[in-house]
């Protein structure tokens, strides 16, 4: 886990973390739901959102004297958010490590979608008024009881995550039931207009049928999670056939 948040570019490029915007904002929602969670389940509401859990499953437990001001070296100067998720990521990591049985078994990764945040264009900053500056997006989060009571917002998926991204303003459609295809327009800041397609293989295609189809009630305007959703959907559908034309090879 240190050696993964060593890799990341905190202070990288501004353009980085705005293209990733889209994925940054459902991942750090994401990151909302299950701290509630964990909050909930360790008596830690008053520290919610960013918060070092192993504080309240084992308060007697230290990180090892080197682990430990390496950890503090990597995050002075970050805003404290970020050093408090940090430094709880490695802590539930190592008590993992050590005491296996203290850990939950029964809640989701607490961690991972921030880690994945700053592997995605690095720090966040919480201004005066409580909203989240992610870089290229802001907003306000809700509060505990609305976050615990979410369903999942997106997949930690590589592929997904990627598929959400795009420079410019995009709005999602879908056609068909829930598992049917997902579309995409964008607006691209040089101007223009560009409907596309996703597939599962090629990534996102041309296509006109949103254009043609504008305004047909089979075309519904969707959230970016429910997006992810499908595109999910497409990527472990796309992976599972692969797996069987292995195991059973076309003749």
């Amino acid at each position: 886990m240190l050696e993964r948040l060593c890799a990341v570019e905190w202070m990288g490029e501004w353009s980085v973390a705005f293209a990733k915007a889209m994925s940054r904002r459902l991942l750090m929602r994401e990151y909302l739901r299950r701290a509630a969670l964990w909050a909930q389940k360790h008596s830690a509401e008053s520290a919610w959102p960013f918060f070092d859990i192993t504080e309240y499953i084992d308060p007697e437990f230290k990180l090892s004297s080197s682990l430990s001001c390496k950890l503090e070296e990597l995050f002075r100067g970050q805003p404290s958010g970020v050093k408090a998720t940090c430094r709880g990521a490695v802590h539930l990591a190592e008590l993992r490590e050590q005491n296996p049985a203290m850990v939950p078994h029964d809640l989701p990764d607490l961690y991972e979608p921030l880690i994945r945040l700053y592997e995605r264009g690095g720090e966040f900053i919480t201004d005066n008024c409580g909203a989240l500056d992610l870089t290229g997006v802001s907003f306000r989060p809700l509060r505990l009881q609305g976050n615990a009571y979410n369903t999942p917002v997106v997949p930690l998926n590589d592929a997904v995550l990627d598929a959400l991204d795009a420079e410019g303003r995009v709005t999602f459609y879908a056609s068909g039931d829930d598992r049917g295809a997902v579309f995409r327009r964008l607006l691209p800041q040089g101007g223009g207009q560009r409907d596309e397609v996703f597939s599962a293989t090629l990534g996102w295609q041309p296509t006109t049928q949103l254009s043609t189809a504008e305004g047909d009630i089979e075309f519904i305007r969707i959230y970016d999670q429910d997006a992810a959703r499908l595109i999910e959907h497409a990527v472990l559908g796309s992976t599972h056939r692969g797996s069987v034309q292995a195991v059973h090879p076309q003749p």
